[in-house]
């Protein structure tokens, strides 16, 4: 008998783990990791580390990148298919479930969260994840229905709360009674919430540009949708550039300046009548530069000499973030 915990890091899910624990239940812990978050995972692995309980991280990049370009229960405000990507969490975090007492506990709160943390979404979910009334939500759960390990006496209902809100907090407290001082900032980590980036999400489905490497890819830099259909990216210091040119494929032609200080680009898909526009973009940002190298990681390199574009005409090509 154990319970299986979704474990972000976070403050919640640091005490829901400790609510658990303090009722005398192993725990184990399941981190899902992929390309979408902002939590760094060696942090995440720490702070299971000060809560004394066992890891297990798994990496679900490939998973999320297809429920992103199609889910079944469609987007939240920005990009982000909050409820497929709970159910695809508790489907997978089943297969950790040993014995026919095990269960699964999250960091939930009620109303925290109006996407998936409404109590009728929340039922659902767990109904869909084929786990009904196994589904434990210590911090929230007095307001919920009773649960499997509830009912078994596996779990003392008493010992469980009732929080709800997108208040702190009562969380704060809690943090002092249990002595956890290290957490994250509560601000969101999954970069799908965010406007600007779901924008580049949106642009790259749009031209079935969307998998784990093309992610990547969105994550840095300026980016350009050119008329062909072209994807220009330009790296905004040198560690970016650095990263483009790693990044880079076969295909891909790469663009910079004599400058060193100047921006590196990636003309990914391109086509020859976009080459010249994305030349003249890059030079927008390389201080009055009017000279542009062209190469590719086949060997073949090409100098330029062309002018600038008006800023004007950039940001009409431009992938906001």
């Amino acid at each position: 008998m154990r319970g299986i915990g979704l474990f972000s890091g976070g403050l919640d899910s640091q005490l829901a783990a400790k609510l658990i624990m303090v009722q005398k239940v192993d725990v184990l812990l399941v981190h899902f990791t992929h390309v979408f978050l902002t939590q760094r995972v060696d942090d995440v692995k720490h702070y299971a580390e000060n809560l004394g309980a066992p890891l297990e991280v798994i990496d679900v990049s490939e998973d999320m990148v297809e429920i992103v370009k199609q889910p079944n229960h469609g987007y939240g405000d920005t990009m982000n298919p909050c409820i497929d990507c709970r159910i695809m969490t508790l489907v997978k975090a089943k297969q950790f479930m040993e014995d026919e007492d095990d269960f699964i506990f999250t960091g939930e709160v009620v109303g925290q969260r109006p996407m998936t943390q409404m109590r009728h979404i929340m039922r659902y979910i767990e109904r869909c994840a084929g786990l009904e009334n196994k589904v434990v939500r210590p911090l929230s759960q007095k307001l919920l229905w009773e649960t499997i390990p509830e009912k078994k006496g596996i779990l003392d209902r008493n010992r469980l709360l009732a929080i709800s809100g997108r208040g702190r907090y009562m969380q704060e407290e809690l943090a002092k009674i249990f002595g956890i001082k290290e957490f994250p900032a509560p601000a969101g980590g999954c970069l799908l919430t965010d406007p600007g980036f779901s924008q580049r999400v949106k642009d790259a489905i749009e031209y079935d540009e969307l998998s784990v490497k093309d992610v990547i890819l969105l994550k840095l830099g300026r980016h350009f949708r050119l008329p062909s259909g072209s994807k220009l990216i330009l790296g905004r210091n040198r560690s970016e550039n650095n990263k483009l040119e790693q990044l880079a494929e076969e295909n891909d032609v790469l663009l910079r300046t004599p400058l060193d200080n100047a921006p590196i680009g990636v003309l990914r898909h391109g086509k020859l009548e976009d080459l010249q526009l994305a030349m003249r973009i890059l030079l927008r940002y390389a201080k009055g530069e009017r000279r542009v190298i062209v190469w590719d990681k086949r060997g073949n390199r090409s100098f330029f000499v062309t002018e600038p574009l008006q800023a004007s005409e950039v940001t009409k090509f431009m992938v906001k973030l």
